[in-house]
């Protein structure tokens, strides 16, 4: 009886609640009796969770009910001990006790989601992909400047240092297995974008820009 509510939580218009709570108070109704919800019903928060917290949570029996329900909240944060805990009580099929997991950011806990995966029910929610230069990169490769533009501009938005975006472009291109003077050309574009950002005759911004459309117009694509 696991429930995994995965991706970013929103709000509904014309409602105090938002999709998720939505969501669990429909599954409260299912399985929790009004009357007994506040003897049944634990949330907790993988930041602040201790392993022996969750296990006598789990210990506890339902109260005139025929389930009790424990949600964690911020799963993305668990602990390795608590992970592997939870994965050998799935493996239990303890059906008194519901266990509800919101995690908001799957790709922290991508090998745990797959494992726990085939216990679970998954109630998908909007979720937001974390960029970085190697999604950058990607859009080069693939000669499409609108794209690595709009990366590009989120990236910064995210607070990314331009030389930072720069420093992994480089070492994308140093791992490529393009042949040396294809290379050649191409580092000379950074290393003239380079120029232009510390001797400030170009904004690092717009110094960026200008290399992206210049990388994406090579005919030839990184490998």
């Amino acid at each position: 009886m696991i429930y995994l509510f995965v991706g970013q939580d929103s709000t509904l218009k014309d409602s105090p609640l938002s999709v998720k709570d939505t969501q669990l108070k429909q599954i409260k109704e299912v399985f929790l009796p009004k009357k007994v919800e506040q003897f049944n019903y634990d949330c907790l928060y993988a930041e602040t969770l201790k392993l022996t917290d969750l296990q006598e949570r789990l210990l506890c029996l339902p109260v005139n009910s025929p389930k009790r329900m424990i949600v964690v909240r911020n799963v993305q944060e668990l602990a390795a001990d608590i992970e592997a805990f939870i994965l050998e009580w799935a493996k239990s099929g303890e059906r008194s006790i519901l266990l509800l997991l919101d995690i908001e950011d799957a790709g922290k806990k991508d090998d745990f989601l797959k494992k726990i995966h085939q216990y679970a029910k998954v109630f998908r929610f909007k979720e937001t992909t974390s960029l970085n230069t190697f999604n950058l990169t990607r859009s080069i490769e693939e000669r499409r400047p609108d794209h690595a533009l709009r990366i590009l501009d989120q990236l910064l938005k995210d607070g990314e240092r331009p030389e930072r975006i720069m420093g992994g472009l480089r070492y994308a291109l140093e791992k490529s297995r393009l042949n040396p003077l294809e290379i050649k050309r191409r580092l000379r574009l950074l290393i003239d974008s380079d120029i232009e950002i510390k001797t400030g005759r170009v904004k690092p911004v717009l110094a960026l820009e200008k290399l992206i459309v210049r990388l994406c117009a090579l005919v030839q694509p990184f490998h």
